[in-house]
């Protein structure tokens, strides 16, 4: 069975950590593959929570660099040292990524140490046989970037089939994979009985932007859109200063890019005693909406 791609949610406050949301922090796990996506304040202590093993982090996304979504990485790196951390860390971040890890390096003092692998990043960035990372410039002040995860569309052997076909393991199940029929020991068998064609999937990550004219294009065709939320429609003037969406411009993203599901997150702490109110402005564009909670978990 063709591995899910899982979503958990650490962290859906806006600028602040509330006492039911913590600073944004996302961890999408695909077979041997764990990225986080930002790292706010109190990260590693949501991974405790959400009972997950830090140390199998592979990747780290950062959107940018204003606090609220990096003052978790101090902490985190040194976890992983004092963890036996055993990989090279590749973290990806917009243009500054360099100056700013260096300087985040530089401040603290840490014990033990691992290879870290540092890049700014535009576009597609990373490319493994079936998935790729991507990314996008966003309009938020300050250098900012959008991903997706694309899981390539692959044909996929049928074990139960192959099993009852008998026949042996190795190179005839390449040409299997490839979509070519076989003949083994006089009998042809037939790529379209043994296989399945595995649908591609598209997951976005839309964090602190203005509305702009990259984003819908961007996100096109997602399966999977998560955007952040910050403010209410009654205040689209106010997101609109602060280079923020509001929940109803969100569902507007999602409707025109043709995306099936919206999830909302960094949500502003003034809505902690009524966050019905952004869903439901969502909900009134696509209504295919939801409204994300620390440890939330989604399979797609």
């Amino acid at each position: 069975m063709a591995s899910k791609i899982k979503i958990v949610f650490l962290g859906t406050s806006g600028q602040f950590p509330t006492a039911k949301r913590n600073c944004t922090s996302i961890l999408l796990s695909y077979d041997k593959e764990n990225i986080l996506i930002d790292c706010g304040e109190g990260t590693q202590r949501q991974f405790r929570k959400a009972k997950l093993n830090p140390c199998k982090i592979t990747k780290i996304l950062i959107t940018h660099w204003h606090a609220d979504h990096i003052l978790g990485i101090p902490g985190l790196l040194q976890t992983l040292a004092l963890s036996g951390y055993n990989r090279k860390l590749s973290v990806f971040g917009p243009k500054g990524t360099k100056k700013f890890m260096g300087n985040l390096l530089n401040t603290f003092v840490f014990r033990g140490k691992h290879p870290i692998e540092i890049r700014e990043v535009d576009g597609k960035f990373f490319e493994a046989e079936d998935f790729y990372l991507e990314s996008e410039k966003m309009t938020h002040g300050i250098f900012c970037n959008a991903y997706t995860f694309v899981k390539k569309g692959q044909i996929r052997i049928d074990k139960k089939k192959l099993k009852k076909s008998k026949l042996p393991l190795g190179s005839l199940l390449q040409k299997l994979k490839q979509g070519e029929d076989i003949i083994y020991q006089g009998k042809k068998y037939l790529a379209k009985d043994l296989t399945y064609t595995e649908e591609s999937k598209k997951i976005s990550f839309v964090f602190d932007t203005s509305m702009n004219k990259k984003v819908i294009p961007f996100v096109k065709n997602s399966d999977l859109l998560v955007c952040e939320s910050s403010f209410g429609s009654e205040l689209e003037k106010h997101a609109k200063e602060y280079f923020h969406l509001t929940a109803r411009q969100a569902a507007e993203i999602a409707k025109k890019s043709n995306s099936k599901k919206l999830i909302l997150t960094h949500i502003s702490q003034r809505y902690d005693k009524d966050y019905k109110k952004i869903l439901n402005d969502a909900k009134k564009v696509f209504k295919n909406s939801f409204l994300a909670k620390d440890l939330d978990v989604v399979e797609v």
